[in-house]
């Protein structure tokens, strides 16, 4: 397996982590959580067109953007972003393991946008996986709805 596999695999075992632990009881959220969630998906809304129609920098620029929001999250809330690469989420998950997940795609997004002028655009299927990830139905971009309390 290649490090983008691994790094979606892990963005997923630890965003589904998060969700779980919350959804479980496992993980309380606090008032300051609650906020930096809306704050977050305040940031990072948007309804762009179709990413087949978008040039690739700003493709690759809609993913990056929650790499910089989370960083900014994480430091105002006090959180630190781990690698999610092999390695299994710490139980019971938190706030820092959900920015942890969501992270590691838009610093993939980072990766590619740093490589497009020397090595032209990723894989068309990797950056759908991405995509699929933080935009649209059910995605990241979804996040408060996956809160109960």
């Amino acid at each position: 397996m290649d490090e983008f596999t691994y790094r979606m695999d892990g963005a997923w075992e630890w965003w589904s982590a998060a969700i779980e632990d919350s959804q479980e009881g496992r993980w309380i959220r606090t008032d300051a959580e609650r906020r930096m969630i809306d704050d977050i998906a305040a940031a990072t809304v948007g309804c762009p067109p179709a990413p087949g129609e978008l040039p690739w920098r700003a493709r690759l620029a809609r993913i990056v953007r929650w790499a910089a929001v989370l960083r900014l999250a994480a430091q105002a809330g006090g959180w630190e972003l781990t690698p999610v690469t092999g390695a299994a989420p710490p139980r019971p998950a938190g706030m820092a393991t959900l920015l942890s997940a969501v992270y590691a795609v838009g610093e993939q997004g980072e990766i590619w946008l740093d490589a497009l002028r020397a090595e032209g655009p990723p894989p068309v299927a990797r950056v759908v996986k991405a995509e699929s990830f933080l935009f649209g139905p059910g995605s990241v971009e979804d996040l408060r709805q996956f809160f109960y309390d």
